[in-house]
């Protein structure tokens, strides 16, 4: 195994020195920006080829075929429709890859074809019959014995066809409306000549039923039947009058992104609402169908559909939309076939403490996510909400999640009568029927719901309590890089970080009256904010590296971030790489750059991680001369990110978190050679082989350093020598104590 010092090394060493090329081509052309669409479907790329890993366990592979699906749904319902709604529009809208919106449907409906191709050969070819081997089976209804199928036709007729709605298409009964991503059964059937009988009908599978249907089934430990295939089978009982001549499964993706004109809402939430209902019945932009769909069949659909029936169709060999398929292993106890279990662990310095204020008065907390425990961020609010020397709560609540217990807390701290004020952001993708929900209940207990600013939706994540103490009132404020939701935490990494400097609360406190009195501050102490500052800011830190270069001084860049895409950061970089500066992005999703093309990104290295743990932070170091600068964000460098959304990037100030940023995480992370990527110059990625005696994985290495940390004792971790520890006995009765109260706080709701 790797030591810390050793990947410290390895992080702090720069790539060795490449001829520059004589005459570099301008920086601005559009040879040297990769397409955004092309490289989000390499991302969801790599997550597929983690479900063709054999070192990847089976239930786990299965999970990155369900999630591939899922994001290529996200996928076209937002950016593919956003394509089509330019050509439709006739918007001229050019990124700087040049390539326009038809070029880009083209290219990206090539890669997506070839990537579901891939997926369907992963499932039938591999975790199909892996699975069967390890006892788990999807069947038809032809592979069930006599007996239990006869259960499963009483079964279908007592709890599935009353649920059923067949729809015969004729002149009366015009083909209707089908909803996004629900999964139908297309009825063909065999048309009389002379008489007016409809040649084509459908049954849409009921979401409010399981798809999926367990069955006993010889020879499995779980084995289930797919709800279309029940339909199919009894489909004559269905349309009995009609001769039924085949069936297919089909399924349609719609436009499903919102647009609010917010100055002309009077209400923006019920303009939100209107909005949601509307978008149901977005314009279609995907047609998946099973492979006995007949070419006549497929065509009729597109002209309904109104689609392309060569670029928007995709005919798949198996079940249609491989995304439910993870019902096939939900709460199977094979431990064995999942990842290593882990449970985040709650560490020093908060572990230890009755309550955190004097803990993090006295010295900066550093969390790393999911390693490190969620729950102290919990337990931090839930006690400024009790705590009646707690005089007021401030936060931003983006994606919360169902069931939030920080959104409880909040409802607790407004009904003991704090002040709370919460920042709700409606517009959160896919997540606006949820906060829409929040909003209300956390109005009808008394917290002042506010939704931001006009225009800009508010994705940063700060979190401000004022306290009322012997000094005076005292700011605590906790930043993060992450959303507030107990359940993302627990499988995104994310940092977050608590203080109590003065100069970060008077910022927090600054950002808060920002976005509920219009009130910008004239100067800003430490945060670096957007739209107001954070896009020049980031474009300065990099000119000053790229001038430290050119002065001999040490100039170096690393940065993490789930996508990289604005082109004025993208030629910044290639200037500083220009000048000598060496530049290690660690970008997981979407990245517009090119590295290593000569004269011009050759000191520039690009790589991803895909790992049971999504990769989410937003990291980023600067050498600064040897005076070193490290910063956590809400942002990626996005235009959205810089100038459509309000974003907060903040320092790590204390030297030993600093150090512990730089030598741990972006180290470790930079060290992997198991779950990494390399971006090429040409936008493809090859995975990295691990070197001889080199098996770092960081995620694993993470893992293992936080069950360290949660084993050691507090001054391992900077406790200045003057803290002392408790003995075991008063340490294990401090965290029964705490545990107790939690629990009696989350009751009280």
């Amino acid at each position: 195994m790797s030591t810390a010092s050793d990947i410290s090394r390895a992080f702090l060493s720069v790539p060795a020195e490449t001829p520059v090329a004589a005459v570099p081509p301008r920086l601005d052309d559009a040879s040297l920006f990769a397409n955004r669409e092309l490289s989000w479907l390499e991302f969801n790329a790599r997550v597929l080829a983690e479900a063709s890993d054999d070192r990847v366990p089976l239930y786990e592979r299965l999970k990155f075929v369900a999630i591939f699906a899922s994001n290529l749904d996200e996928f076209f319902m937002v950016r593919a429709a956003g394509l089509q709604a330019q050509l439709s529009g006739d918007v001229d809208e050019v990124p700087p890859d040049g390539m326009t919106a038809d070029q880009q449907l083209t290219a990206v409906a090539k890669r997506a074809h070839e990537l579901v191709e891939e997926q369907y050969r992963v499932w039938n070819r591999g975790l199909k019959k892996e699975l069967r081997a390890a006892g788990v089976a999807l069947l038809g209804p032809d592979e069930i014995d006599v007996k239990e199928l006869a259960a499963l036709d009483e079964h279908f007729e007592k709890n599935i066809f009353p649920v059923l709605t067949p729809i015969a298409i004729d002149p009366a009964h015009p083909f209707p409306h089908v909803r996004n991503k629900s999964i139908n059964v297309g009825i063909i059937f065999e048309k009389r000549p002379g008489t007016a009988e409809p040649s084509f009908g459908l049954v849409q599978v009921p979401a409010t039923l399981p798809r999926l249907v367990r069955v006993p089934a010889e020879g499995t430990r779980r084995a289930f039947v797919p709800l279309e295939g029940l339909i199919v089978r009894h489909r004559q009982r269905i349309f009995p009058q009609l001769r039924i001549a085949g069936s297919f499964t089909f399924r349609v993706t719609r436009n499903f992104d919102i647009e609010i004109d917010e100055e002309e809402a009077e209400d923006l939430l019920l303009s939100l609402q209107a909005e949601l209902r509307r978008r149901e019945r977005g314009h279609a932009v995907r047609l998946e169908v099973s492979g006995e769909a007949p070419e006549q069949s497929i065509q009729w659909l597109c002209r309904e559909f109104e689609l392309d029936g060569q670029r928007d169709v995709y005919v798949v060999d198996g079940p249609v939309y491989l995304g439910d398929m993870l019902v096939l292993t939900s709460a199977d106890d094979r431990r064995d076939l999942r990842d290593e279990a882990f449970t985040p662990q709650y560490v020093p310095p908060l572990r230890d403490c009755d309550e955190f204020w004097s803990t993090i008065a006295e010295r900066d907390v550093l969390l790393h996510h999911p390693y490190e425990s969620f729950e102290a961020v919990m337990d931090f609010l839930w006690q400024a909400a009790e705590d009646p020397n707690v005089l007021a709560i401030k936060q931003t609540l983006y994606r919360t999640g169902g069931e939030s217990p920080l959104v409880r807390a909040l409802q607790r701290a407004a009904e003991l009568g704090k002040q709370v004020t919460a920042l709700v952001e409606l517009k959160a993708r896919f997540d606006e029927e949820s906060n829409i929900q929040w909003a209300r209940a956390l109005e009808r207990s008394g917290v002042n719901v506010m939704y931001g600013l006009m225009g800009f939706k508010t994705h940063a994540k700060v979190l401000l309590v004022v306290r009322k103490e012997r000094a005076g009132l005292r700011r605590y404020v906790h930043l993060a890089t992450g959303n507030y939701n107990q359940q993302t935490a627990r499988i995104y990494t994310d940092l977050s970080l608590f203080t109590a400097r003065e100069d970060i609360g008077e910022d927090a406190t600054a950002f808060f009256n920002m976005l509920t009195g219009y009130s910008a501050p004239a100067r800003w102490n430490r945060l670096i904010v957007s739209p107001l500052g954070l896009h020049e800011a980031v474009l300065g830190l990099i000119a000053r590296e790229t001038e430290h270069a050119r002065q001999g001084r040490e100039a170096r860049i690393v940065a993490k971030m789930n996508s990289l895409v604005d082109a004025d950061v993208i030629t910044a970089l290639y200037a500083a790489s220009q000048a000598g500066v060496s530049v290690d992005l660690l970008v997981r999703g979407i990245c517009c750059l090119r590295p290593g093309i000569p004269g011009v990104s050759e000191k520039i290295r690009v790589r991803a991680i895909v790992d049971r743990f999504l990769e989410h932070a937003r990291v980023f170091y600067f050498k600064n001369g040897g005076n070193e600068e490290v910063y956590g964000s809400s942002a990626d460098w996005m235009p959205r990110n810089f100038r459509r959304r309000v974003e907060v990037m903040y320092p790590v100030l204390d030297e030993a978190l600093k150090r512990r940023v730089i030598d741990e995480i972006l180290g470790t992370t930079w060290a992997d050679g198991v779950k990494a990527w390399a971006l090429r110059a040409d936008g493809g990625y090859a995975r990295l082989e691990p070197k001889d005696g080199e098996t770092v994985r960081s995620q694993q290495r993470f893992m293992e350093l936080t069950r360290e940390r949660a084993r050691e004792p507090e001054t391992i971790l900077g406790l200045s020598s003057k803290s002392t520890l408790p003995g075991p006995a008063r340490a294990l009765d401090k965290l029964r104590r705490r545990d107790k109260k939690r629990k009696r706080q989350r009751r009280l709701d």
